[in-house]
């Protein structure tokens, strides 16, 4: 279409279906129980989404000014209850009226994943690359100062990572790239509070950032949080180790961010008294504090949809606890488990989680890995208290760092070694076992055009498919012989940690660099 020129009907009619496409994908990825909650939570969550909504007030006018056809559920609905939209919208949600609503008034060129693992919904409607190679597919490249552990977040029509330099770890950076061409768009700098001997043995930089409606919120295992502006610019910092004293821990702290709609959670599983905090996003202000789990853990909080609202999970080795995330009262406690240090829960429904446990390693109690992994229910006893059990146990399959996945109508597990198990998601049965090229993941696969993504730790990705289990593509985005180079072997190793979509990309994160799959457009 040259300058100045109108566009057809067709181009608008196809622009029209591709918002409205991206909208659906956006649904998909909302919290629905929150849509029931009221107008408030609709308005929360369209304005908190890091794609370019309008301010609260001018959504609140296309709500409730809409002329967008209702649709009529099961009973009949009054005029008084037809005129306000929004409150029809919120209470009936009416999905292919909000999908068109959301279509008009969001842009959501890059959907977003907006914090580790997208919250547990592992899962992309974007249509991800199957091939590449250190020369082939490969859009750009970007340098990261320092070393990260961190997943990219992908908000604000941006990338942002985290990472950490010094000797003793002394500086931490929060830097944010374009997703087009990878260029720089700004960093943060802050000062570490707990500095300590930056090598391979510990965590650097290795909690995940998340995505608010106002900027970015980043934690480093040093005990500091910032929050910063899309423009990068800093709004408030918070030094945990002022407030709550030493942060020590084997190993180091690795738990990301968790947020609802109004509070961010931080989980600081430290050798003594740890602490689980909620904060105001908006200005760092502790809400609650709550004891810790009191046992080993890098994993991080979850929050798990329960009747009709979420329970915040932690698992740590031997123990997981449910929270109320608006108070911090304990609901729960489960202990039927061991090796559940490192897996992160994963939503699978309402109030179900999968639960991934090691084989053992540096762990007691090995031989009953398999059994640690599965399916967790929390539903309510005679007494009418919460209670976790679980619904079903794997009989072979274990984990290692890389939490279970939900893929289609089944769980998704990995082994040390590269095994890829896929059990029913419901009765646990096996459905397919495959030995991919992967070896050991310490990043969460992403599923994606009906595929799943294993990225090995060594660089290696395997591309399964979700028809047959069969892999059908192993790709690196280096050669191999530079994971064992000397200049990388100093810094841990030429190692994948992470992964995650972002427009027609996927990003891949290794310590030191972010690389970018896909044909530019």
């Amino acid at each position: 279409m040259g300058k100045g020129m109108a566009p057809s009907n067709h181009q608008v009619r196809r622009s029209r279906i591709q918002r409205l496409a991206r909208s659906i994908a956006f649904l998909r990825r909302m919290d629905w129980p929150a849509f029931l909650s009221g107008p408030g939570k609709l308005l929360d969550i369209l304005t908190s989404t890091g794609t370019k909504c309008r301010r609260k007030n001018q959504v609140k006018m296309q709500l409730q000014n809409s002329s967008v056809p209702i649709l009529r559920l099961r009973g009949a609905i009054s005029s008084r209850q037809r005129r306000p939209t929004i409150r029809i919208l919120a209470s009936r949600l009416m999905i292919a009226s909000t999908c068109t609503l959301l279509a008009a008034i969001c842009s959501a060129e890059n959907p977003p994943w907006s914090k580790f693992q997208n919250g547990g919904r592992s899962t992309s409607d974007l249509t991800l690359p199957v091939e590449w190679a250190p020369d082939k597919n490969i859009a750009w490249t970007a340098d990261i100062e320092g070393y990260g552990q961190s997943t990219p977040i992908v908000s604000h029509d941006q990338i942002v990572v985290t990472s950490t330099s010094g000797e003793n770890k002394d500086n931490y950076h929060v830097s944010s790239f374009s997703i087009e061409d990878g260029s720089k768009n700004w960093q943060i700098d802050l000062t570490n509070p707990s500095p300590f001997a930056n090598t391979p043995m510990v965590s650097r930089a290795a909690p995940s950032a998340i995505a608010t409606a106002n900027g970015f919120i980043a934690f480093f295992e040093g005990g500091v949080l910032a929050a910063i502006s899309p423009e990068g610019k800093k709004q408030w910092e918070k030094n945990l180790v002022d407030t709550y004293g030493a942060i020590e821990s084997r190993h180091g702290l690795s738990a990301s961010l968790e947020q609802t709609n109004d509070l961010v959670f931080v989980w600081v599983e430290r050798g003594e008294d740890p602490y689980i905090l909620a904060l105001d996003p908006t200005s760092g202000e502790e809400i609650w504090k709550a004891a810790g789990v009191g046992k080993t853990s890098w994993a991080s909080p979850r929050l798990i949809p329960v009747d009709g609202g979420q329970h915040l999970v932690c698992s740590a080795s031997g123990k997981i606890i449910g929270l109320d995330p608006s108070t911090g009262k304990r609901l729960w406690e489960f202990e039927n488990i061991s090796n559940n240090s490192s897996c992160t829960p994963t939503p699978a429904g309402e109030g179900q989680f999968l639960i991934g446990a090691s084989d053992g390693r540096g762990e007691s109690s090995a031989g009953s890995a398999a059994a640690s992994n599965g399916l967790i229910q929390i539903s309510k006893n005679d007494a009418g208290e919460y209670e976790a059990n679980f619904k079903w146990h794997a009989k072979k399959a274990t984990s290692t760092f890389g939490s279970p996945v939900v893929a289609g109508t089944t769980a998704a597990i990995v082994n040390r070694t590269g095994v890829l198990y896929r059990l029913d998601l419901e009765t646990g049965e096996q459905v397919s076992v495959e030995r991919t090229d992967a070896g050991g993941i310490w990043s969460t696969p992403i599923v994606a055009g009906g595929n799943i993504y294993l990225f090995g730790h060594k660089g290696t990705t395997s591309v399964i498919s979700l028809a047959d289990g069969k892999e059908i593509a192993n790709n690196r985005c280096w050669a191999e012989a530079a994971a064992a180079d000397d200049s990388s072997r100093s810094r841990g190793g030429n190692v994948l940690y992470a992964a995650a979509p972002a427009g027609n990309f996927l990003l891949l994160r290794r310590g030191d660099k972010l690389f970018a799959i896909g044909k530019t457009p």
